[in-house]
């Protein structure tokens, strides 16, 4: 069940903290910003979000499980998480970021939701940051985790498209009697071949050279978030 921030009795400087954000703490020195907590923040939501997902999907490959973490614990999706929670009228700001709209930009949003992470588990341990990341993360999970994992053709297109790759593009050729045919698909990105599959449909064979090509490119990225 979702529980309110206010249900975690966090220290009450390391809140502050978690909520000042430099341009803040450049116009009041002596401020500790929040950079460091994000840090933390960052490490333990991987953690949570990674156990979470192993237990939830117990079926899912490897790779997999890394693509769903990376998309989980993006800027993208931790931002309006952030916003629900009313981190952009809580965030402490710079008069110029204030006047650039800082409370909205999703860059701020995320990194101040790390930041509180990071304060609930000083603050209170292990167990209840697990209980404050699932609670706040399990459905957008779900949402994620339907689209991205049905297809592996989709993740790849928008993975090439956040990493500004070319988008990538398919051949299909096929053999045998109309009643047992196999199809090979290539994938290739920026002229290279980065994925083949096979399978009894022309789909099915895309499906596997996409899944082939995630795989190398996330090798190459060091399977890193895409942030």
């Amino acid at each position: 069940m979702r529980r309110a921030l206010s249900d975690y009795h966090l220290d009450g400087d390391l809140l502050h903290q978690a909520l000042s954000h430099r341009s803040y703490c450049a116009e009041w020195g002596g401020q500790p910003s929040n950079e460091r907590l994000e840090l933390l923040g960052d490490a333990v939501l991987g953690l949570v979000v990674a156990d979470h997902l192993y237990r939830a999907f117990p079926d899912l490959a490897e790779g997999d499980l890394a693509r769903l973490r990376a998309s989980v614990v993006s800027t993208e999706a931790l931002a309006p998480v952030a916003a629900r929670l009313g981190v952009g009228e809580a965030v402490l700001l710079g008069k110029g970021e204030e006047t650039s709209g800082g409370r909205a930009k999703d860059s701020i949003l995320a990194d101040c939701l790390e930041a509180i992470i990071a304060a609930v588990y000083l603050s209170l341990g292990l167990t209840a940051v697990t209980d404050f990341v699932v609670g706040l993360l399990e459905d957008p999970i779900e949402v994620i985790a339907e689209g991205r994992l049905g297809d592996p053709k989709n993740w790849l297109q928008e993975l090439t498209a956040q990493l500004n790759l070319d988008l990538p593009s398919y051949a299909v050729t096929d053999k045998g009697p109309d009643h047992a045919k196999v199809f090979f698909a290539e994938v290739t990105v920026g002229g290279e071949v980065l994925g083949r599959g096979t399978g009894t449909s022309k789909k099915i064979a895309e499906r596997v050279a996409a899944a082939a090509a995630l795989e190398v490119i996330e090798a190459r990225q060091g399977d890193a978030p895409v942030r």
